[in-house]
Formats: C-alpha cells, sequence, structure tokens
C-alpha cells in the first residue's frame, strides 16, 4: 500500500497514544508502517513536522454539537466539555501540542466555534479574539494540569496547620470533572459580568449624549438574538 500522509499520521498518532511523544522516531515509524525510513521525507520534511500534522489531524476531528438556539453560556461548555474530551482520548500528544505556541491555529474547528460563540454573545468585536485567547490559555492550564496529575496532587495538598476550629481536607480531593466544571462556571460568571458592565456602560453614555442635544452612533453590547426577542441578556445559568 503506498504510502500516504494521512496513514503516516495515523500510524504516528498510535505510537503516541501507546509510548508517548518522546518515543517517536522517524525509523519506529517507518517499521510500523513497513516501509523504508527514507521513503517518510518524500512526505514529511522531519519529526517536528511530523508532529504538527499530527495535532492538526487530531484538531481536525474536534466536533462538538451545534446549538444554535441553546444560550452561548451552554455553547461555551459544551465547547470546553468536547475539547477536555479530545484531550483525554489522546493525553501523550496533547500534552505536548498544549506546550506548543502555534497549536491552535484561526481555521481551527474548536477556535471558529469559540470565536463564533463570543460573537453571538454580544462581545465587542474588537475583543472577541483577546477574550477567546484568555478563555483558550485557561481551559489548556487546567487541562494540562489533568493530564499530568498536577490538579490531582494540588487538589489533595493539606495545609500546614489548620484555622482554629476548622479540620483538614477530607481524605479524597474533589472531582476533576466537578473541578473542571468550576472553572467553566467561573469564565463565564466573569464575562456576563463583563457583557453587563460594557451594556451599563454604553446606556449612561447615550443618556449624557441624549442629555447635551446630541446622540451617539455607538451601539450597546448586548448578545446578538434573533429579531423578535423581548430579552435583552441571556438568563444566567
Amino acid at each position: 500500500m503506498p504510502l500516504t500522509e494521512t496513514g503516516i499520521y495515523a500510524a504516528a498518532l498510535r505510537l503516541i497514544d501507546a509510548d508517548g511523544v518522546d518515543a517517536l522516531t522517524m525509523r519506529k515509524l517507518a517499521t510500523a508502517l513497513d516501509a523504508n525510513p527514507m521513503s517518510l521525507y518524500h512526505h514529511v520534511p522531519n519529526r517536528d513536522a511530523l508532529l504538527r500534522g499530527v495535532a492538526r489531524a487530531v484538531g481536525a476531528q474536534f466536533r462538538t454539537v451545534t446549538l444554535e438556539n441553546a444560550a452561548w453560556q451552554e455553547r461555551i461548555r459544551l465547547l470546553a466539555t468536547d475539547f477536555r474530551t479530545l484531550a483525554h482520548r489522546h493525553p501523550n500528544l496533547m500534552a505536548y501540542s498544549f506546550s506548543q505556541p502555534d497549536f491552535i491555529q484561526p481555521e481551527d474547528p474548536f477556535w471558529a466555534a469559540l470565536t463564533a460563540t463570543l460573537d453571538a454573545a454580544g462581545v465587542p468585536h474588537s475583543e472577541i479574539r483577546p477574550i477567546a485567547a484568555l478563555m483558550c490559555a485557561v481551559v489548556i492550564g487546567v487541562l494540562t494540569a489533568e493530564l499530568n496529575g498536577a490538579l490531582h496532587q494540588w487538589s489533595n495538598l493539606e495545609p500546614i496547620v489548620p484555622a482554629d476550629g476548622e479540620e483538614g481536607p477530607a481524605d479524597a480531593g474533589p472531582e476533576e470533572d466537578r473541578m473542571f466544571r468550576l472553572v467553566l462556571d467561573t469564565i463565564i460568571t466573569g464575562l456576563e459580568s463583563r457583557l453587563i458592565t460594557d451594556g451599563d456602560a454604553q446606556g449612561a453614555d447615550r443618556s449624557l449624549a441624549t442629555e447635551a442635544g446630541s446622540w451617539t452612533s455607538e451601539p450597546s453590547f448586548g448578545p446578538r438574538q434573533p429579531s423578535g426577542s423581548g430579552s435583552r441578556w441571556p438568563d444566567p445559568v
């Protein structure tokens, strides 16, 4: 069977899933494909390019249920949860990929879905990319700590001296699933507060301008909802 990039990436991913990124070599990959090691270089120039290709192939697998009528808060939860599922499906590769600054690209399904959701939430266009970047940094940071075991260890750390009248923590630390939900709740609550603050500030600016006999053309930033909806802000989740 002739070699193809798709076949090479799939075989490399199987090796990474089994033994980790550090164990992957072009020679081992060639053996798995029953091919001459030099023939691989006709498709991938080097190991770094191979790893980037595998990461792109896995990233393209990202899928989430599109709920156009769902609140933006729920859509963000679904996106992050599906991203986490993908990370735990290929933990060795994702732990490596998270350390690469070019891991997320504009055409990636996750990034496209996240920025579209923020736009639907009413985030000003000039702030969509910075806010999306911060959300990715937080979620990836938490997932990195999950994958390397640090989150579990940190959640079970005992204080040096318990406060007076308080008992030490229970033997079992909080569930990682619950902790991930807590992270998402914190992110979403913060964004809700930011949107409301921006909307209030724009409303106050318009009131001042009207009293002065002038009108500002800048709109307030509320969620972009279909016409006919009487609600300006999404219900808290």
